[in-house]
């Protein structure tokens, strides 16, 4: 995070107002009724630190607790345990790493109407113990005292070492690729 300046104003995310969600591509039995979870992740904190100045300046900074993802989809709670325990156990290894991060401070941005920004964040994401560069694109509207930044981007399990496993008795294999969406209501500190 860069350096708090008079042009520096901090941004909040409000986790209860936002949505940010991972979609899980399965193969497998469930896959053939295009069963496909879509996890949602309901403890997360996001800090903008924007340069009203030169908003190229800002910086964003998001943590994610693992242990608060959850299956949104309807599915059998049996099989919804069986997801949940499988992700946080075996994929992420929640106690042994209890974060993910991705930290940010190079930003390229274009206007695109009064208070509308197209936004490009380059920064490295760690997880799993392991950092890589992920640039994330979105579109991010500023308002008075709030901003909300919206879109998606795309990891594969294998550039973190995460493990491809079948849950669910086989029923649900997982693929290598997963889509992260997000819609996220900052508010000024």
């Amino acid at each position: 995070m860069g350096a708090t300046t008079e042009t520096s104003v901090k941004y909040l995310a409000e986790a209860r107002t936002s949505q940010f969600t991972v979609q899980v591509f399965a193969g497998g039995v469930l896959s053939a009724f295009g069963h496909s979870p879509t996890i949602v992740i309901r403890d997360f904190s996001a800090v903008v630190q924007l340069n009203s100045e030169d908003l190229t300046k800002s910086s964003l900074k998001v943590t994610i607790n693992p242990e608060s993802l959850a299956v949104r989809d309807e599915v059998p709670d049996k099989d919804r345990r069986e997801i949940e325990r499988t992700m946080k156990q075996e994929i992420l290894e929640t106690s042994a790493y209890p974060e993910i991060v991705y930290d940010c401070s190079n930003v390229a941005v274009s206007k695109t109407g009064e208070g509308q920004y197209s936004v490009t964040c380059n920064g490295d994401l760690t997880m799993q113990g392991i950092t890589r560069s992920k640039s994330v694109s979105a579109r991010v509207a500023l308002g008075e005292d709030s901003l909300r930044a919206f879109g998606n981007f795309s990891i594969l399990h294998s550039d973190y070492g995460l493990k491809l496993v079948t849950i669910a008795g086989g029923a649900l294999k997982v693929k290598d690729e997963l889509k992260f969406s997000f819609n996220i209501l900052a508010r000024k500190e």
